[in-house]
């Protein structure tokens, strides 16, 4: 039995800096200011909306002033700043972030109190920003919250979408998707900033003229619309630094003809406003249609034109020249829809500024960073050269040039190689021709990064690796990471202060603190304690989803989680199908542990098979959570409408997280970081960072399966068959043969049909291949978490071991191996 240690006491609950009592005090009559004076309400009329209303604004109000401190020692000291483009920001909720940043949260629950009102559900009148697909656009708001927590000077630049991604309905089983409007009732965050408006332009033609022995392009007769600029503040944690995501939303240029309405044309006089105002409307348009591809198009150019103009206002603020514009900006490309910025810089250097090709095109590579996030050829873009000359045609022409030079290059390094230059050039040639807009990216960045070891591994074999040939020293790892403040400080209050309450505050902002949690591993009191802070995550779930899908579950049960975008190689189906195994098995009368499997995923709206799954998934929870016979031993969710709030209630009360994509498909993955910093014991194969978690935590605190990176790679190369595994494993067989037979789909038999073709087909990401050592594993899972001390020691060892995954980590590696930027202290 393990001895029980000293229990160290220390103040409960301190999610964050001690507050300052003035700010306190300022809080409160903020409040009531705004209550009263913006909001036209008193004590005694006020709802809890309008209370979220005041409460937002005057957090803001503590917020603006270091915002204003903030950027005017930027510019006093001309520092180098960093611009993060990313076409996507999911920052969810802003309220209890900033409070929590700003050290008030606790304060503020005391304050609403008097005034009768709770903290969260005032929080839940706050719209989810939900300005992203997933992973990519979550990594960008944990890296601009790492940003400002350690005081770095940067800019996140982004586009405001009047819609994010979609509001999911399940109707049926099916996925409904239905307009998310985030801005309904407005948003108390974002400044608008009409003063840094820009044009930006599209279409048209290049003019060509010869002045003073130079030839000079100019862009004319262009259709333009204008950026405009909603800054929203984003504040550190514990500090005075509040760095800004400015993200533009466009505007007409001329917002309503007086000509045409006075004509009688009154659907004309405001066409040109509606049209300009649609490139900003909606996050990602269906691109299986050319309206949607062009409109993808203009929204990637819109973003990088927008937000390269304002970079150049505020470098000229100091500077005549462009001489140290690399020694004072650093951009770094999200992913390759802002790759479009290495020819709208090098157009703005030509064209506009006059500089040389030579010196225009040195200080782009020094500028560009370029951050590949994926291993799908499909995920990396190309943009029809048709498409590109009609709307972009002076940055086509210096695609062309950008390409021809860099040719020669290759055949002067390669002569003879023919076939290596059809492999890298920017032009895809045969058939329609295309721009690859991964090979502009890289060609127009001194750093090329991958998001995980393997992942960079794989790009340099597999994905890029005639480039890295090329530019060996260009390429490098920077492994993501998520910032403990939303992801254990503010969604899982009871373990913040189970931890702070033994080791202290400090590990908000320095995860290797948590290293301190080892050594209470095998602390009877502390095992106890970390369990009930389990159960009461599990509590709060439940009673979510019995009050909106009016399921209950056990807090008893194992609960696992598969939350993330739904698509094949993310491997739903595979856990679909163990749970069915599972079902079958409770039906033979095996006694098994109770389980709750989780899944809330969206799929995009054109994407068939991914849709097809969630129908799978909600119909084998419709027969297995309806079946009396296995007396609720199985119960299976899909949780409607996934975001960054929802995660927020899943990933504390998780038991085991879900990581089963298909090895050498994942680039990183960033849920599996927040459930393992929650406790979350994985399961899953050798892909992303799956692989750097398991070295962290340790191979026994991890349950591994299924096929790594090459072996999937040497199956796929010598022909893989699916169906000899079909026939082989009689567990399997029954299964598929269960949803084929309509067994989930009231005997239906062609309804999931596509999917028993496609598991016995191609099974292009090798779920049957996988599914066996899968299920062994699930067993591995059952018998350990039947030993409780064991699970508990090691969900604890889990966290303590997580450090290596701070976005602050990630961000500091960044800010030193390729934007070369120091922290500021405010």
């Amino acid at each position: 039995m393990a001895t029980k240690k000293a229990v160290k006491k220390a103040p409960v609950a301190e999610k964050a800096s001690i507050p300052d009592e003035a700010a306190v005090m300022n809080l409160r009559d903020s409040f009531y200011y705004h209550m009263k004076f913006s909001l036209a309400k008193d004590r005694y009329n006020i709802t809890s909306s309008h209370a979220y209303q005041a409460l937002a604004l005057a957090v803001r109000d503590q917020i603006i002033e270091r915002w204003i401190e903030t950027q005017r020692a930027y510019y006093d000291r001309d520092v180098k700043r960093v611009y993060y483009l990313s076409m996507e920001f999911l920052m969810g909720r802003t309220l209890g972030n900033s409070l929590m940043n700003l050290g008030l949260y606790d304060e503020c629950r005391k304050l609403l109190s008097e005034a009768g009102f709770s903290i969260e559900a005032l929080e839940d009148h706050e719209a989810d920003a939900g300005l992203g697909n997933g992973g990519l656009g979550r990594l960008a708001a944990c890296f601009i919250d790492s940003l400002a927590t350690l005081g770095y000077p940067a800019y996140g630049c982004g586009i405001r979408y009047d819609f994010g991604i979609f509001h999911q309905r399940i109707s049926d089983g099916y996925q409904v998707e239905e307009p998310d409007e985030w801005l309904r009732t407005g948003n108390p965050w974002q400044t608008e900033r009409p003063e840094n408006t820009f044009r930006v332009k599209f279409g048209g033609r290049v003019s060509i003229s010869h002045e003073g022995g130079k030839t000079r392009h100019r862009w004319v007769d262009t259709t333009d619309v204008l950026a405009m600029p909603y800054d929203m503040p984003i504040p550190g944690f514990g500090n005075r630094t509040v760095n800004t995501l400015s993200l533009w939303a466009s505007r007409a240029v001329e917002s309503f003809s007086l000509s045409n309405f006075q004509t009688g044309d009154y659907l004309k006089a405001v066409e040109d406003s509606a049209l300009s105002e649609t490139l900003s409307r909606v996050l990602y348009p269906n691109d299986n249609i050319s309206q949607g591809r062009e409109l993808r198009l203009k929204q990637e150019f819109f973003l990088v034109s927008a937000s390269l103009q304002d970079i150049l206002r505020r470098y000229r603020k100091h500077h005549s020249d462009f001489k140290m514009f690399s020694d004072k900006v650093a951009i770094q490309m999200n992913d390759t829809h802002p790759s479009l910025a290495v020819a709208e810089l090098m157009r703005l250097l030509l064209d506009e500024e006059e500089l040389g090709w030579d010196e225009a095109w040195k200080i782009c590579i020094n500028t560009f960073g370029y951050t590949n996030h994926t291993l799908m050829p499909e995920a990396l873009e190309k943009w029809p050269v048709t498409l590109m000359e009609r709307l972009l045609p002076r940055h086509m022409s210096i695609i062309y040039e950008i390409n021809h030079r860099f040719l020669e290059e290759v055949k002067k390094r390669y002569p003879g190689k023919e076939d290596l230059l059809h492999r890298v050039s920017i032009i895809e040639e045969g058939g329609e021709k295309t721009v690859r807009m991964a090979h502009l990216a890289v060609v127009g960045s001194h750093s090329i990064n991958g998001v995980a070891q393997l992942h960079t591994e794989l790009l340099k074999l597999h994905v890029l690796p005639d480039f890295y040939m090329l530019y060996p020293s260009r390429f490098n790892n920077k492994t993501n990471g998520i910032t403990p403040r939303r992801w254990l400080n503010n969604c899982n209050p009871d373990l913040t202060t189970l931890i702070s309450k033994h080791i202290g505050t400090k590990w908000i902002t320095d995860l290797t603190e948590l290293k301190k949690l080892e050594h209470l591993a095998d602390d009877a009191a502390f095992c106890k304690a970390w369990r009930e802070a389990k159960k009461q995550n599990k509590l709060r779930l439940a009673k979510h989803i019995e009050d909106t899908m009016g399921i209950t579950i056990s807090p008893d049960a194992l609960l696992t989680a598969q939350i993330k975008r739904l698509h094949e190689y993310k491997r739903q189906l595979l856990n679909v199908l163990q749970v069915i195994a599972r079902y079958r098995r409770l039906k033979n009368g095996e006694k098994l542990l109770p389980r709750t499997v989780i899944f809330s995923a969206k799929a995009a709206p054109a994407y068939y098979m991914a849709k097809l799954i969630i129908k799978l998934i909600n119909n084998v929870g419709d027969v297995v959570n309806n079946d009396i016979a296995i007396n609720g031993r199985l119960k299976v969710l899909f949780l409607p409408n996934y975001s960054v709030s929802l995660a927020e209630k899943i990933i504390p009360a998780a038991d085991l997280s879900e990581q089963i994509s298909t090895a050498g498909t994942e680039a990183s993955g960033t849920g599996n970081m927040k459930l393992s910093l929650n406790g979350a014991l994985t399961i899953g194969t050798l892909d992303g960072a799956n692989v750097e978690i398991r070295e962290s935590v340790g191979a026994e605190h991890f349950f591994l399966f299924g096929l790594t990176a090459e072996q999937v790679a040497e199956k796929k190369k010598w022909g893989y068959n699916p169906y000899p595994i079909y026939e082989a494993d009689t567990e399997l067989k029954a299964v598929v043969d269960d949803i084929g037979n309509g067994r989930f789909s009231n005997g239906d038999t062609n309804l999931f049909r596509p999917i028993v073709d496609t598991l016995l087909g191609s099974d292009h990401f090798l779920l049957l291949a996988d599914f066996r050592s899968y299920v062994d594993a699930q067993n591995k899972v059952d018998e350990y978490y039947a030993r409780g001390n064991e699970w508990t020691k090691s969900s604890i060892l889990n966290v303590a071991r997580l450090a290596k995954f701070s976005s602050d980590r990630t961000v500091s590696e960044y800010a030193k191996d390729i934007w070369g930027i120091t922290p500021e202290k405010i």
